[in-house]
């Protein structure tokens, strides 16, 4: 159903360096570079960072949050430890999230500018 997303930053080259290193646990790749704008993917940008010269950091709370497929749980383990050596901060380390109609395991970051981005997979066993 959806297509691509993008997100707002407030300095392209640092968000470029973080979301580099963020999405290749994820197989996603720098695909198009342009004077305000990256794209990220797989074999089409589907993810896309946008330069917004003056945007301040986004409101804690202020329910932007976009989540990611990962294949594994290792996936999002180092998603999550990737996150974290580049700069973002945790919002939810990695762990078993089980609910009443699905079991999944996530982790949730923060980016240097506020967005709020979580990797999740489900796993068939705690093997993962």
């Amino acid at each position: 159903m959806i297509d691509h997303i993008s997100v707002g930053v407030s300095d392209l080259d640092r968000s470029a360096r973080f979301y580099e290193a963020l999405l290749k646990p994820l197989g996603l790749s720098r695909l198009v570079t342009r004077p305000a704008t990256i794209g990220f993917g797989k074999t089409y940008p589907e993810f896309w960072i946008n330069l917004r010269a003056g945007m301040k950091p986004v409101e804690p709370g202020s329910g932007t949050h976009i989540c990611l497929r990962a294949k594994s749980i290792r996936q999002v383990d180092v998603f999550h430890a990737v996150a974290l050596n580049a700069g973002g901060r945790s919002d939810g380390a990695p762990g078993l999230r089980p609910h009443d109609r699905v079991r999944y395991y996530a982790a949730f970051v923060i980016d240097p500018d506020g967005n709020r981005i979580e990797a999740v997979t489900f796993p068939k066993d705690d093997a993962g």
